[in-house]
């Protein structure tokens, strides 16, 4: 079983199934909800997604008839989407995740699309924390 919780703390999940499907989306539509170079996220069953605390805060913005963008009303964090015409899963947003997963993306979708400034360069340093610039 997976936990998962919003920015603040109010909405949490448990995810009691496997997450599948896991890509990190690049398109124009990812980068503008999550505000950043791309979204990483997976699709759970409905029946393995269990919302524990939180669902009166959960809002959502539906940009087409039937597809749902849910997030927290109380932080802004993104936490699934939902498609009426596929009610049986909702593709959630991996960053939202306390616990460890065993599964993996499998790819980077909509690189075309992707922002002029991700090139997304496997060679820039790794740090454990910031970077050295910002201790000064």
């Amino acid at each position: 079983m997976y936990k998962a919780s919003c920015f603040c703390g109010k909405v949490t999940l448990d995810i009691t199934g496997p997450i599948s499907h896991i890509i990190h989306c690049h398109c124009s539509l990812c980068r503008k909800s999550s505000g950043t170079a791309y979204a990483t996220n997976g699709f759970v069953d409905t029946e393995h997604l269990v919302i524990t605390s939180g669902e009166e805060v959960l809002s959502y913005f539906e940009r087409k008839p039937g597809k749902k963008r849910h997030f927290c009303s109380s932080c802004g964090s993104p936490i699934f989407s939902s498609n009426e015409a596929d009610p049986s899963r909702v593709r959630l947003r991996l960053g939202l995740l306390d616990t460890d997963i065993t599964e993996r993306p499998e790819s980077h979708n909509f690189v075309t699309s992707r922002a002029n400034w991700e090139d997304m360069d496997t060679h820039l340093p790794r740090y454990k924390g910031h970077e050295p610039s910002r201790d000064k």
